[in-house]
């Protein structure tokens, strides 16, 4: 194990006495104990929950070596002084290591270092300060379980005894972040139903929008939380069979598109004035809800909040069971109502306890202060929602989130599908979310027919045939309205997350550097995944530490302590490390030529190479109903049936490390044996190594705890593969040659007449390792995310003007 802590705070000895006063690790018993060993003696005690009398206590000491040659009891027994090594050896046990496979019982300290665990420095016997400045430090690492020792011990019952605090004295703050103080057994569940200002069904009734919220019993005693809010469309289930059903086929022509001279201004979206219905009267008020429910569609890390002192709200949003609306995909519409239910939060608007009473209902017991967090399209609305500005949200946790609708679905011209989705589409995903469907009553009686005629109608506007951008995906584009955030904004993306691609949040982050709000983002090695229950990294306490200060205001450094960029290493296993900015605009590029098969630090002479585009309809079926064997092929250095079907060019092995960081350029000129064309492009580390798998690794068969007697998650890794690999793809892109000036504007392409086209690949980090190949294939069809016309096309690609722009670090 290596740990990386980033949220870890460096107190002084003044604030490790009141803190652990605070937590009542350091009482009147230990004030008054007479050496350092005695004091450690107590220390343990406190931690030993799971025995309660003295014998018993003594028989667990004796299970733990202070010395390679006597237990701890004995120890302890002969008075001995507490040092460096006794405290360290100690503590690797009490973290869950195990000797001689973890570490050597000899050298504590050694292992200590090798592992990243933080130690005082302090040589020969400590004395009772150092004892306790010792153990701060040992409460706020990580053991091997992935959780610090504190939270260790919480989840074994240490808090428990704080679930009698008063009010005023919750939540409680250690080392800067929330503890689990909450007692979980006891935790209020309600349903609302929040007025929205949007009528998506265009029932002339403005939308209803069920909230499910989870929140502490102390707000029944005047404790007012701040909420942690998921808007999430999965959240009442999703319609599988009918996306299955909508989903469209992949096997179809690229199509030659007629030119066109527009520009940006002639295709933007311009905000519509709404006509909305009346609101509803109100008959009456109320405190209480009239709905619960028994288990949400929950997300572990809010899981882990609500034993610390913050409410959980959840909403699936328009077009989901039990709320009003339809699907729209990313709309303004959307994001409308996602704010809707932060004002309710906020104050600023109603809700009623059920869908007829006209009962009005307040979040009384919220402070107003929202938090949103989620991955995917949880994230993504959390974007959206901060790029209204809307009062109350203090800070997005946005998680592999879309910034814009148009380069999740398209890409350059093209028709490009989310990775593993060919054939989805904005409609597709609005059928898969409008749950609305599992209620029969409501879905035939009242809205199939208006939603049948909305999804055509989304259809003909997205104009999946083209791939253009068009006002439809204008409208769907947060990036335009970024000036309007006003809350700080953490980021988390997978370099390996080929669904929701690492450009999006590239594009957010590129955005943000003219916006006068705090910028944070953590970028790991995944695909699209969690990293909230990650052992190498801690996540959960960055989270702690920042939305402490954010929605309580607690003053923990927490802007200035975390990096503002986090980043897996891709070659050294749990390894993360900090920078000051990613994808710098200004960082100097290393300009790589075509040759034949290399790519080369010089301009080469006049050269033409081609490739083609069609497959035997055998070998065509083959790839498209196995697209891992496609991946591998398309990019294999050995002889293939795509050898013909691409160009690869390498550089020479490289003879030291470098980081590729950001967006990679490519000019090529090109020239296509038709009117119409598309150029792939995957940007490739070659050489034999034991690179991370696909997906993290399960450590361990339990779960890790979120709280005492509460909820679990999985505790997860990226572990090395067991066989090396010959290559791997960084990063990738998709051009239509129709749109190489830029998405809306579609030129002319004259047949085997060569153009000269720029593309900037996905983003990314990563670290080529010395003795590697940098490589780069160019292809046409791209199996996993385009179209797959199996067309007579033939590419020419005049290498005498090609070139490779790389921003290393």
């Amino acid at each position: 194990m290596k740990n990386n802590q980033f949220a870890r705070i460096n107190t002084d000895h003044q604030t490790v006495v009141e803190e652990l006063q605070q937590i009542h690790f350091l009482d009147d018993e230990i004030r008054v104990a007479l050496t350092p060993a005695a004091v450690y003696h107590l220390l343990l005690k406190k931690a030993f929950l799971k025995v309660r009398g003295g014998h018993d206590y003594d028989v667990k000491l004796k299970n733990y070596l202070a010395t390679p040659e006597i237990d701890l009891k004995d120890y302890f027994d002969a008075s001995k002084p507490i040092t460096a090594e006794v405290f360290y050896l100690i503590a690797l046990q009490l973290f869950g290591f195990l000797a001689d496979v973890d570490y050597e019982i000899t050298d504590p300290l050694a292992a200590m270092k090798k592992m990243q665990l933080p130690m005082i420095e302090a040589e020969g016997a400590w004395n009772k300060d150092q004892v306790l400045d010792a153990w701060y430090l040992l409460l706020t690492s990580h053991t091997k379980n992935g959780q610090t020792f504190l939270d260790q011990l919480t989840n074994q019952g240490y808090c428990a005894p704080f679930y009698d605090l008063s009010v005023e004295q919750k939540p409680l703050f250690f080392n800067g972040k929330a503890q689990a103080v909450f007692d979980t057994s006891k935790l209020i569940r309600e349903v609302v139903y929040v007025e929205s200002s949007v009528d998506s069904d265009h029932d002339g009734k403005r939308d209803l929008l069920k909230v499910e919220f989870i929140r502490p019993a102390e707000t029944e005693n005047g404790l007012k939380v701040p909420a942690l809010f998921t808007a999430s469309p999965y959240n009442q289930d999703t319609n599988d069979e009918a996306g299955a059903k909508a989903m469209h086929k992949v096997n179809v022509l690229l199509a030659e598109k007629q030119p066109n001279d527009l520009s940006y201004e002639d295709i933007a979206y311009q905000d519509e004035e709404m006509v909305l219905p009346e609101p509803r009267p109100v008959a009456g008020e109320t405190k209480y809800a009239t709905e619960t429910f028994s288990r949400e569609f929950s997300y572990t890390l809010n899981d882990y909040f609500l034993a610390r002192g913050f409410a959980a709200v959840y909403s699936a949003g328009i077009g989901t069971l039990d709320s009003d609306g339809i699907q729209t995909c990313g709309d303004p519409q959307q994001t409308e109502a996602t704010i809707d239910i932060i004002e309710w939060l906020n104050g600023k608007r109603r809700a009623f306890t059920n869908r007829t009473d006209h009962i009005a209902i307040t979040a009384w017991w919220c402070t107003g202060n929202v938090a949103m967090t989620g991955r995917s399209y949880l994230g993504t609305l959390a974007t959206a929602a901060a790029t209204t500005g809307v009062e109350g949200l203090k800070t997005i946790i946005s998680e592999a989130a879309i910034s814009s609708w148009y380069n999740y679905y398209r890409e350059g011209g093209l028709m490009v599908a989310p990775d593993g989705f060919p054939g989805e589409d904005a409609d597709v995903l609005a059928i898969e979310t409008l749950s609305r469907m599992k209620a029969a009553a409501d879905y035939h009686l009242r809205i199939k027919e208006f939603f049948t005629e909305q999804m055509k109608q989304m259809v003909r506007d997205m104009d999946r045939e083209s791939g253009s951008y068009n006002t439809f995906w204008d409208a769907r584009n947060y990036l335009k309205k970024v000036k309007n955030i006003k809350c700080d904004v953490l980021m988390v993306h997978g370099l390996n997350d080929w669904n929701v691609k690492p450009g999006q949040v590239e594009q957010l982050w590129q955005a943000l550097r003219e916006v006068p709000v705090t910028k944070k983002i953590i970028l790991h090695q995944g695909q699209h995944i969690y990293i909230n229950a990650f052992r190498s990294i801690d996540y959960t306490d960055m989270i702690n530490l920042w939305i402490s200060h954010e929605l309580y205001g607690i003053e923990n450094g927490a802007k200035e302590l975390l990096p503002n960029v986090i980043v897996q290493d891709n070659v050294t296993p749990e390894t993360w490390n900090a920078y000051q900015d990613w994808s710098e605009p200004n960082t100097p590029k290393e300009t790589y030529h075509f040759a034949v098969e290399k790519l080369v630090s010089t301009p080469v002479g006049h050269e033409v190479l081609s490739i083609k585009d069609s497959l035997p309809e055998d070998i065509f079926n083959r790839y498209a109903d196995h697209i891992d064997q496609w991946e591998q092929d398309i990019l294999a250095e050995r002889k293939n049936d795509l050898s013909e079907n691409r160009l690869l060019f390498k550089t020479e092995p490289i003879e030291a490390d470098k980081i590729i960081d950001g967006r990679v350029r490519i000019h090529v000129k090109a020239a296509s044996n038709q009117s119409l064309g598309m150029l792939s492009f995957q940007l490739v580390d070659y050489g034999e190594a034991k690179r991370f798998n696909a997906t993290p690794t399960p450590i361990g068969m339990n779960g890790i705890d979120q709280g005492y007697r509460w909820r679990e998650d999985r505790l997860n890794e990226f572990t090395p593969a067991k066989f090396a690999t010959p290559f791997k793809m960084i990063t990738k892109g998709h051009i239509n040659l129709q749109n190489r000036e830029n998405p809306w504007k579609v030129d002319e392409l004259k047949p085997d007449q060569f153009y000269e086209i720029d593309i900037d690949l996905q983003p990314t980090f990563h670290r080529l390792a010395a003795g590697h190949q940098l490589g780069l294939v160019i292809y046409a069809t791209d199996f996993g995310m385009t179209v797959r016309g199996n067309q007579d096309l033939r590419y020419s690609i005049d290498l005498s003007s090609c070139h490779l722009d790389v921003p290393f670090r």
